[in-house]
């Protein structure tokens, strides 16, 4: 089944029945207790000022006790729905957004490795963060239909008890209002509200970028430069927040217009009826008319949600598309293109030479399923790439990249991704195969040592053996290893390549290496030369023995 937020909202409004019902049902109670209050408010006061005009008699005989006390229960449970609504519908959505927020994001993990990878931090936190936010709409404004029809049910009821002219004023100014509103809206507030999604995403994403890159932007005196960049983004959003403040403030107006037009019109029908009932149907009006603002709030904010629901879109649907085979085969051994096709058999230490771009990393990002194109003469036990489960692909692989990424975490917690449930006495063994286990040890807190954003505690090579060590934590029969010691001075260079040979000799795990250093090399008894890129078309592949 193919995954998409609409499937995913459907899904939680199952899940959340129970609490959307009485969020519908108070919305209902709420607007319907708000007519009948102002309506017999305005009977009563009029009704009231009546009597006393009308003598000592009239005032005594005036019964205030039975509508004061009425006005009292309608106010007392006008209070409580409104927050049993506000209850139920936030507690309906904050639950479901608890729901699709790990679906997105497991979307993204998992899903096609060319739209995740090219997805900046920036644009992954906005989809994350305002673009869900934004689906909030779709569960809190549910009750808004509710409301809406419960004012106009007893606005009906109440002007009716001063003719029909009255409740057909009434009715006719409820449709005008969410005809003219849903075309206004559309109008003045989709487009608005769909840039402010996509602004704000642009302006997280600079945000992110420049943050990345402030020491370089210190050290060559450009933070002026980086800030005019994202203040530029910044007046982007904040002229599309103000084209949407204008469109609510014309779907004010609107209802303001029509509900002083429809007082009015009320006042005029019931010109021949007594005082107190054509006030009660006047107020009555007023509060019914009012009841249709959940559904004016859902139309000015339709665009946002259509833009937040195509951006996520975007994630979901890519991510659900069913497996392109099963993995009927028992081997591990890997065929590359590289020649006429290169197969390594399990446990074969292969390195992968050749000039700079010759495409050596995308050939091992193809590998491992980073990368989805250009998949044609790759192979694991002579099943084509292409025809494997990518959750299958990845499970053979582990992959210390050429760019080493640390979670703001501890020690641990960056080891753990590659193995869950690996023990301490696993932790430390897989960093002393990466040569680091004495910088951790003498660190506050051991493998529970902070490592600042991004690792900023270690170095540029500690951080390379720390994502070594993170990579022969993983139990797969390949490791894949892109320039695992450069940036290493040669002492530290050749203490890691020792602690490989060891373990590579102690577990027998397959290997294919990228390095431009001779002294990784030894550690292979294979070499696969790369020939130079042909401009404008993938690399061409020779073999050498």
């Amino acid at each position: 089944m193919t995954l998409s937020l609409q499937s995913l909202v459907a899904e939680q409004r199952r899940a959340q029945g129970h609490a959307l019902m009485l969020s519908a049902l108070a919305a209902a109670v709420l607007a319907l207790c708000a007519v009948l209050l102002m309506g017999l408010s305005g009977w009563f006061i009029a009704a009231a000022a009546a009597a006393g005009a009308g003598g000592k008699a009239a005032v005594m005989a005036f019964n205030y006790l039975l509508p004061s006390a009425g006005i009292r229960l309608l106010a007392i449970l006008r209070t409580g729905a409104r927050y049993g609504e506000r209850l139920a519908g936030h507690a309906a959505a904050l639950n479901a957004l608890a729901e699709i927020r790990p679906a997105l994001y497991r979307a993204l993990a998992l899903g096609r490795p060319e739209a995740a990878l090219a997805m900046s931090a920036g644009e992954a936190s906005a989809r994350l963060v305002q673009d869900v936010d934004a689906v909030e709409t779709l569960f809190v404004r549910l009750s808004a239909p509710w409301a809406a029809a419960a004012a106009l049910v007893a606005g009906l009821a109440l002007t009716l008890l001063a003719g029909p002219a009255p409740a057909l004023c009434l009715l006719a100014a409820m449709g005008l209002l969410l005809v003219v509103g849903r075309l206004l809206a559309q109008r003045v507030s989709t487009e608005p509200g769909r840039e402010v999604q996509e602004a704000t995403g642009q302006l997280k994403d600079a945000v992110a970028a420049y943050l990345a890159a402030s020491p370089d932007l210190v050290c060559y005196d450009l933070e002026d430069r980086a800030v005019a960049a994202v203040m530029a983004h910044d007046q982007r959003l904040g002229q599309a927040q103000g084209r949407v403040v204008d469109g609510e403030a014309l779907m004010t107006a609107l209802q303001a217009v029509v509900s002083g037009l429809a007082v009015a019109a009320v006042l005029l029908a019931a010109r021949d009826v007594a005082i107190p009932l054509a006030a009660l149907a006047a107020l009555s009006t007023v509060v019914a008319l009012e009841g249709a603002a959940g559904l004016l709030r859902a139309f000015e904010r339709a665009g946002a949600a259509a833009e937040a629901e195509r951006r996520l879109n975007e994630v979901l649907i890519p991510a659900s598309e069913p497996a392109r085979s099963p993995d009927p085969f028992g081997g591990r051994d890997l065929t590359l293109p590289i020649g006429g096709g290169v197969r390594l058999a399990p446990g074969v230490r292969a390195a992968l030479v050749g000039p700079s771009g010759c495409g050596k990393t995308q050939m091992l990002e193809r590998l491992i399923g980073l990368r989805t194109a250009g998949l044609e003469g790759f192979a694991i036990a002579g099943t084509p790439l292409a025809r494997l489960t990518p959750a299958f692909v990845r499970s053979q692989f582990a992959y210390g990249p050429q760019d080493a990424r640390m979670l703001t975490g501890s020690v641990r917690d960056n080891l753990l991704l590659a193995s869950p449930r690996a023990s301490d006495a696993e932790l430390w063994l897989a960093l002393a195969d990466a040569g680091l286990e004495d910088r951790i040890s003498v660190m506050a807190g051991g493998l529970d040592a902070w490592l600042g954003e991004g690792g900023a505690r270690l170095s540029g090579g500690e951080r390379r053996r720390l994502s070594l060590a993170r990579a022969l934590l993983r139990p797969s029969p390949w490791l894949v290893l892109d320039e695992p010691t450069e940036g290493l001075d040669s002492q530290t260079e050749a203490l890691v390549i020792a602690r490989l040979e060891q373990r590579l000799a102690r577990t027998g795990q397959g290997l294919l290496l990228v390095s431009h250093r001779p002294a990784p090399l030894a550690l292979c008894d294979r070499t696969l030369r790369l020939a130079d890129p042909v401009a404008g078309l993938e690399p061409l592949a020779t073999a050498a023995g």
